[in-house]
């Protein structure tokens, strides 16, 4: 049989976007669906009253799409459903995404904007990553930055639009920028700056304005940062003496113990009460010393400082 595949195909022309996604329109939609699909989700309940406020937008924005969407502030959920007037399948999996956004506490006119095409989000949990609360503190702080410039920077390089919001971090955009930025916030979790990925964001943002270098290797113009780890090894807090000594067959005299260290100071042999005699005696001489030091340190504050009285010596006269 000849080949087909090699013939000329006067339709396919260079100006014509083979990656571009032609928008869902409802002529292209073969009718009603036949099953309901739904989804539903949870909110925490200090967003129950700014949800309460904001529904109606989220309401007017997904009866364009034909999706009916229900808020029960008694149980604190979000409900997503089709009707008979959604056309587009893929609706739902946007409207999903939107309630999902809502609960993470994304405005409303910012999480609406999950409805248009070409825009996905992501919801990366950032809590397992470390284990130590403190330090898992202040690796979501570098996310952050200083007055929150690391996280406008990231936003501006990948087209984004990032939220740190408590165990978790919300991203939308589009699927490159979202891949970008989970790989940025992942490895920050594994204690590695972000201004490294930044820095490399930025030089590739460089090299792609450049044509002449679309399809070359972008891997030499690229930083090479490498990983300074210290040692891990514990220094003892007691440090033995290693320095050469001289040779001896007899092994080091066992350390006394605590009972030896009584038999010799006769306190072994001492009755119950005797032992506490001696401790209460023992305790009344230092709690004397404590309160002398501190009599002595009040009574330092009312001695008078040395007075320069500023009377001259007077000189005596040479007779010439």
């Amino acid at each position: 049989m000849p080949s087909t595949h090699k013939k000329d195909k006067p339709w396919d022309t260079d100006d014509i976007d083979k990656w571009k996604i032609e928008p869902f329109t409802k002529e292209d939609s073969s009718g009603p669906f036949l099953e309901e699909s739904s989804f539903m989700t949870l909110f925490p309940k200090y967003r129950e009253r700014y949800l309460k406020d904001a529904w109606p937008l989220v309401t007017k924005a997904l009866e364009k799409h034909g999706i009916a969407a229900t808020l029960d502030l008694v149980e604190g959920s979000m409900t997503v459903k089709t009707t008979r007037k959604t056309y587009d399948p893929a609706a739902i999996l946007k409207a999903r995404d939107l309630i999902k956004l809502l609960a993470r506490s994304v405005p409303a006119p910012q999480a609406i904007k999950i409805l248009e095409d070409g825009m996905a989000c992501d919801i990366i949990k950032i809590r397992s990553l470390v284990r130590n609360k403190e330090r898992f503190v202040k690796r979501r702080q570098r996310i952050l930055g200083q007055n929150g410039t690391t996280l406008k920077a990231l936003e501006l390089l990948t087209q984004t639009y990032i939220l740190v919001h408590g165990n978790t971090v919300s991203v939308m955009g589009g699927y490159k920028g979202l891949k970008e930025v989970r790989r940025v916030v992942e490895d920050t979790m594994r204690n590695i700056h972000p201004i490294y990925m930044i820095k490399e964001l930025m030089i590739k943002r460089e090299l792609a304005k450049d044509p002449a270098l679309a399809h070359e290797d972008w891997s030499r113009y690229l930083p090479n940062f490498k990983k300074r780890t210290l040692s891990k090894r514990r220094t003892p807090f007691k440090v033995t003496d290693k320095s050469k000594k001289s040779y001896t067959p007899f092994p080091p005299a066992p350390e006394k113990s605590k009972v030896d260290m009584q038999i010799e100071t006769g306190e072994y042999f001492l009755s119950k009460q005797a032992k506490q005699r001696a401790a209460e005696v023992e305790r009344a001489e230092k709690a004397k010393q404590k309160k002398e030091e501190k009599k002595r340190e009040r009574e330092a504050e009312f001695v008078p400082p040395e007075e320069d009285t500023g009377k001259s010596k007077k000189r005596k006269k040479s007779h010439d």
